[in-house]
């Protein structure tokens, strides 16, 4: 089974066109499938449009949250009620496009185990936003310490074992496209061209943003901790140098001058230090709470030599299985604690 979440706040205007188009490409898939949607504490229609849906289409799911939880809370509730193999997150304005979802499906199909939705181009009639875009994954290409796939959004298939990995993630504040490349996996990429909203204005407000770009860097990265360090190192030949300048000086004022300046720029380095040294401190008291897993294991790949004695035990004993004629590969999906 398929299962697509999609995340629904006041989208009164686009609910039933948009669920068509879902349903249109989903036919041609030939698999089962589910639409989670999710109802973030909608004030307009919405929840009465999803139950209506849900009375015409057997494959709709409508979870309903107690109030408005913003953006990542309503898609973690719908990978949590999500019962598909393979779960696709996309937005329901259209501007993740629903024409997309076979593609996904596909690569899927192939052997990909994450596969990411990523944009050629944008559409966006709000200027602001399509000016910060591209900077903002600027900046999170450069400070991430994991290679995060750029200009992707949550618009993505995940099979069932990295859903579920991604579900025993206990952190709070969530950068989800971050945890998706964290999980690992196989991964693919599905390029398309990103619409802007197909009816009404976007729903995150400016400050959400904000919030949401902070998760993204501070969740994947040490790199503003450790500033004070380059920070440090800065003020220390600066210091280094002033104190050159104040011993080939030959006015006493040049020298009190110098000497004042590296004297300044020297202890400042000192606090900068102890800041940086007091960061790596907080960092790794940050991974501790934040209980990542050390690895996950994707497949255990046995001999066939070592599984056929083990399956002849099982059987003598229970009496109720039969040894496997061809030794196929155990394989086994565990996650670390």
């Amino acid at each position: 089974m398929i299962s697509v979440v999609v995340p629904i706040y006041n989208e009164e205007e686009l609910i039933m066109r948009f669920h068509e188009a879902v349903a249109f490409a989903m036919e041609g898939v030939h698999m089962s499938w589910e639409v989670v949607y999710v109802n973030d504490g909608s004030t307009d229609y919405s929840l009465e449009l999803l139950k209506g849906l849900q009375t015409m289409d057997s494959h709709v799911v409508v979870v309903e949250l107690s109030r408005n939880w913003g953006h990542v809370g309503a898609i973690s509730a719908g990978i949590e009620t999500a019962r598909g193999d393979a779960v696709i997150l996309m937005d329901g304005d259209f501007q993740d496009p629903p024409e997309v979802l076979p593609k996904l499906i596909e690569a899927w199909r192939e052997g990909a185990e994450v596969v990411v939705a990523v944009r050629k181009s944008r559409q966006e009639r709000r200027k602001i936003l399509a000016q910060l875009f591209p900077l903002f994954y600027r900046v999170l290409g450069a400070l991430s310490d994991y290679p995060i796939p750029l200009n992707a959004g949550i618009f993505s298939l995940m099979d069932r074992k990295a859903v579920d990995s991604v579900n025993a993630m206990g952190e709070k504040n969530r950068y989800l496209p971050g945890l998706r490349a964290w999980v690992g996996y196989r991964n693919t990429v599905v390029y398309y061209d990103r619409q802007d909203r197909l009816a009404g204005d976007g729903k995150l407000s400016f400050s959400s943003r904000i919030k949401y770009a902070m998760d993204a860097i501070t969740s994947f990265s040490y790199k503003p901790l450790r500033l004070s360090f380059a920070l440090f190192f800065l003020a220390g030949s600066v210091a280094a140098l002033l104190a050159v300048f104040m011993l080939f000086s030959k006015s006493s004022v040049a020298v009190a001058g110098f000497g004042v300046g590296a004297a300044v720029f020297f202890v400042g380095g000192l606090l900068l230090l102890c800041l940086g040294v007091l960061g790596e401190y907080i960092g790794r008291m940050y991974d501790e709470v934040r209980n990542r897993p050390l690895s996950i294991v994707s497949t255990v790949h046995r001999s066939p030599a070592m599984i056929a004695p083990h399956l002849a035990v099982i059987a003598a004993k229970g009496k109720g299985y039969a040894d496997q004629p061809n030794g196929e590969t155990e394989t086994a999906v565990v996650e670390a604690a």
